[in-house]
């Protein structure tokens, strides 16, 4: 979904407003003449939608929906942001004829539905929107099998420009070495005498160092055995000097724990940006069992329902980067790099163009895919008080959140969005630069493309993958899609 914003709270949205004038010189001034403008979620409805040249228009707004909007005509002529159920009157000359846009300016409601063009001395009428070339993706891979079945796989990762291995890591708390698309004998790192492998929980990610094949260095998020609720933990380890395909057995270093209000809604996935930082994605922690849904995503004081950023590599057990968003923030965890999700299984940073993706799974009825610029520094993705373009709590107050690229109902057998990666491997030319995403129980794959904030193009692979649980990038750009059941799979060259 392309980064456009939404909010219950405060916002300090701003607005652009389009002017096309047109025509003819300005006739003498005429009447005053009153349009109600009524601004829902997500559209606008006016009385009337033109007036005679030369009149005067009294635009009185009020918004009957159900979170913040504002109206603006010119970029002189605004209302304020307008809270539900507040109103205004904006009073406006129109000398010339022309079509005038307006629109919504809090970021993504336009986008959205609300806009439009109002006409003076001529009719309005919107311009058709840009067409969308479809992408014909559906004869573009094959799927690969690699290694043998899996135990409930959640992720395939490999160390940077490594030709040969890639690592699949188990949710019971295993990583195991594939070379060459053999499975190696022995594990690389077995955790199962320190994780929770039970309903969500697991070993969920890991990720390697930068300079892995120097400092042998990686990361894994898992639950550990501490904690009512299986708390939340990073750990660094590292490779065995002696024998490099395992991990050092005596060697572990927690680097961050997290404790769960509740056992489910982990997040966990990791990444290292392209300036070296650990980024890592955290749910909520509690669906509205034992808290109400989404208690904890909008407080900046817990580290629950973010992306952290930390480095993992300076620091006693870390260190925070200076340029975080709330670092010296007054009862924000520094750790913070963006909030207001709910569960964000999986995200994804595009070094090539510095977006952040990150699908967050809903709760009753809409799966969303955010995709935002700088690495989403300081977003808010607005759970709970919207799960995807619906208001899911009309209580919550949501600072200048954002509404997501896209969303989609849980229909057609469809009930957990699974987030994805950018494609890059130069043997996929047709789906370079396009994101892929799928859904845990539709089992279908979806690649994107992403333009100006908006999706330019979309289109399905054509396979369905039964329980589809994650995506993945070999060291040398290929793509894994992988299944609860056990398969794991290279997207390769149908031809």
């Amino acid at each position: 979904m392309a980064s456009a914003a939404r909010s219950l709270g405060v916002l300090a949205a701003a607005c652009v407003a389009v002017l096309a004038v047109s025509g003819a010189a300005a006739p003498a001034p005429g009447r005053t003449i009153t349009v109600r403008v009524d601004a829902r979620d997500f559209a606008f409805t006016l009385s009337r939608t033109s007036v005679p040249a030369g009149s005067t228009v009294k635009f009185v707004v009020r918004n009957r929906g159900a979170t913040t909007h504002d109206f603006v005509v010119t970029r002189k002529k605004r209302t304020r942001l307008l809270r539900p159920g507040q109103s205004q009157t904006i009073t406006i000359a129109f000398p010339r004829k022309g079509r005038f846009a307006f629109l919504c300016s809090v970021s993504g409601h336009a986008r959205l539905g609300m806009k439009g063009v109002f006409g003076v001395g001529v009719t309005a009428v919107e311009p058709p929107p840009p067409h969308k070339p479809p992408i014909d993706t559906s004869d573009v891979v094959s799927l690969t099998p690699i290694g043998e079945t899996f135990d409930q796989p959640v992720l395939v990762t490999a160390p940077p420009s490594d030709p040969d291995d890639v690592f699949v890591v188990e949710q019971s708390g295993i990583v195991r070495l594939v070379r060459d698309g053999e499975t190696q004998p022995v594990p690389y790192l077995d955790l199962r005498d320190k994780v929770i492998d039970e309903g969500e929980s697991g070993l969920l990610s890991i990720a390697f160092a930068p300079d892995y094949a120097e400092s042998g260095l990686f990361y894994a998020m898992f639950n550990a055995r501490e904690g009512p609720y299986g708390d939340l933990q990073i750990a660094e380890f590292r490779r065995d000097p002696f024998e490099p395909d395992r991990a050092d057995p005596s060697y572990e270093r927690v680097v961050l724990t997290i404790p769960k209000p509740y056992e489910n809604h982990n997040g966990g996935m990791l990444q290292f940006g392209p300036e070296g930082d650990l980024y890592v994605s955290v749910g909520d922690g509690d669906p509205g069992v034992l808290n109400k849904a989404g208690a904890f995503a909008q407080r900046l004081d817990v580290l629950l329902g973010d992306i952290l950023r930390i480095d993992p590599r300076r620091g006693d057990p870390f260190s925070v980067p200076t340029d975080n968003p709330f670092v010296n923030v007054a009862d924000a965890r520094p750790e913070v790099w963006a909030y207001g999700l709910r569960n964000p299984w999986r995200f994804w940073i595009d070094p090539a163009t510095n977006l952040l993706y990150v699908p967050d799974v809903g709760s009753t009825s809409r799966e969303e895919i955010n995709a935002v610029p700088n690495r989403g520094r300081g977003v808010n993705f607005g759970w709970p008080c919207f799960e995807g373009t619906v208001v899911f709590d009309a209580t919550a107050m949501c600072r200048q959140a954002l509404a997501p690229l896209l969303d989609y109902p849980r229909e057609n057998g469809e009930c957990a969005v699974i987030g994805g990666v950018v494609v890059r491997d130069d043997r996929l030319p047709a789906l370079t630069g396009r994101y892929l995403y799928g859904d845990l129980c539709a089992g279908n794959v979806t690649a994107i493309l992403v333009e100006n904030g908006r999706v330019g193009a979309s289109g399905d692979l054509g396979f369905k993958l039964p329980e589809l649980t994650s995506f993945g990038v070999d060291g040398m750009g290929r793509v894994y899609v992988m299944s609860l059941q056990g398969g794991v799979y290279r997207l390769d060259p149908r031809n």
